[in-house]
């Protein structure tokens, strides 16, 4: 079920209603969201919302196993209120917990990359001169499972960490398939969700308009600038590379850079908005990440959630900067080129990867470790100018449908010079606009909306269906699934 579809108008508008006329029952709504949800991830295959199940059932008991095989919380000495300060892990709840994140990313790796590896052992072996019966199986990838495997580890090992308790049976099956963030995110933590289950918000404190203008700029995003950009654009460059010139390879670069965040925190708006109307607070995933001076700075900016996600969960473990330059660049390389294979099991997004990876040892071997990027004027703009052409670059292979195509692309770029049909005026404005939206005062949008807040209902209504008319009349007469879907 599209968040950009008639569909789900209906659904969202039939749970809203009786989520708030339940939110005072905390069994039954609670019961109610889980089965709103699982029909919401079941609309495109039903029998995936088996998986989800199994996922959440699976999940709820191997945290309730770690957390009873680990040493009980400590007190403090000498404190009248003995406070906790944490559970102890022992051998036996690090034993469940590995247990717990090889049974996730056994069901991740067999839906989304057993394909992968067994045609890249397959080719391997086909080229020292070996052919071996690998077995190609045509599987289907479930929509969102990357997301909701993700959240899921995050769970485990939190509660291994003596940060948080297990959850209510109907509370983690709420948290884990919670319908806003099922499919595409953000990734939200069970610390962050779990106090938001056990305190109901009440109605008149709702930002009402907030969630609504968020939808309408997530749809605006989705439906009219991703979808006009990947359909006259993007999408007709990337599959004919050959076929198009310099001036259009690089419009069409750029415009995938807009595409994908268009798409992608188009997504993510509707998220939050729709989640802020059922009373849930998202964390926030996009900060204009094009206006970043760094790598660094990007990944603080892009799919935060899963920044954090790679940085506590994977960055850190692994040593993150403690030690030797070395060892923090390998940590640096081996997060990056995991976190490209988690888009997707493909070779261009290893190097999608290995090219953020390289740039941020890059930039740690020039300007030392911690060190913000300073300077003025030039400076600056030579230092944005560098970092988001290291982006597009990232990206061309991030859209290839593989490392032929984007090298391809790439040769294109310098050496396929002609008429420049696809390089309209249009598309120009709608990149440069984009592009100029990055470097808006990060309050302008915040005090628009606290101005439309003090608007009359009514006319506020009016505005919200007029701007979905305006984004019909605008956009395609169908929309193509979210980028993020697909992992």
């Amino acid at each position: 079920m599209l968040f950009p579809t008639v569909d789900f108008a209906i659904f969202f508008t039939v749970v809203l209603a009786v989520s708030w006329l339940l939110r005072s029952h905390n069994v039954a709504w609670r019961v109610f969201i889980i089965g709103a949800s699982f029909f919401f991830y079941g609309f495109w295959e039903a029998k995936f919302a088996l998986l989800l199940a199994l996922s959440v059932v699976f999940n709820y008991f191997m945290g309730l196993f770690i957390y009873r095989a680990m040493a009980p919380p400590v007190a403090v000495p000498g404190s009248e209120e003995q406070p906790e300060i944490g559970a102890e892990r022992t051998q036996q709840s690090r034993l469940l917990l590995a247990a717990g994140i090889a049974g996730n990313l056994a069901i991740l790796g067999w839906f989304k990359y057993y394909e992968f590896f067994s045609e890249s052992l397959k080719n391997s072996l086909a080229d020292v001169g070996i052919d071996a019966p690998v077995p190609l199986l045509q599987i289907t990838l479930p929509i969102g499972i990357s997301f909701f495997t993700f959240q899921a580890i995050s769970y485990l090992v939190d509660i291994s960490r003596g940060q948080i308790k297990p959850m209510w049976p109907l509370d983690f099956a709420t948290y884990l398939s919670f319908f806003p963030h099922l499919v595409a995110g953000p990734i939200v933590r069970a610390s962050e969700f779990a106090p938001q289950l056990a305190a109901p918000p009440r109605p008149d404190r709702i930002p009402v308009t907030g969630a609504f203008f968020l939808i309408l700029m997530g749809l605006f995003k989705k439906v009219v600038i991703s979808s006009y950009l990947a359909t006259e654009l993007v999408d007709p460059v990337f599959a004919l590379p050959q076929e198009h010139t310099s001036p259009e390879i690089l419009l069409a670069i750029y415009g995938y850079a807009i595409v994908i965040f268009a798409d992608f925190s188009g997504y993510t708006d509707i998220a939050i908005g729709c989640a802020l109307l059922l009373g849930f607070q998202f964390p926030q995933n996009f900060n204009n990440p094009y206006r970043s001076l760094s790598l660094q700075d990007f990944w603080r900016r892009w799919h935060m959630t899963l920044s954090r996600w790679l940085r506590d969960y994977l960055y850190i473990p692994l040593g993150g900067s403690h030690g030797s330059s070395i060892f923090t660049y390998r940590n640096l390389m081996i997060t990056m080129v995991l976190g490209g294979l988690w888009h997707g099991a493909a070779w261009t997004f290893v190097i999608w990867g290995t090219i953020h990876g390289t740039g941020l040892i890059i930039e740690r071997l020039i300007r030392g470790p911690g060190e913000a990027p300073s300077g003025t004027g030039w400076a600056v703009f030579w230092r944005w100018f560098i970092t988001f052409h290291v982006v597009c670059l990232a990206w061309v292979f991030f859209r290839a449908e593989s490392v032929d195509v984007a090298l391809e692309l790439l040769d294109g770029l310098v050496t396929s010079w002609g008429p420049a049909p696809l390089v309209t005026p249009l598309a120009i404005l709608v990149i440069a606009g984009m592009m100029a939206w990055q470097f808006l005062p990060d309050d302008v949008m915040d005090r628009f909306v606290v101005r439309v807040s003090y608007f009359n209902p009514i006319a506020q209504a009016a505005g919200f269906a007029g701007g979905i008319v305006l984004i019909d009349a605008l956009g395609p007469s169908g929309v193509s699934p979210f980028i993020y879907f697909q992992f």
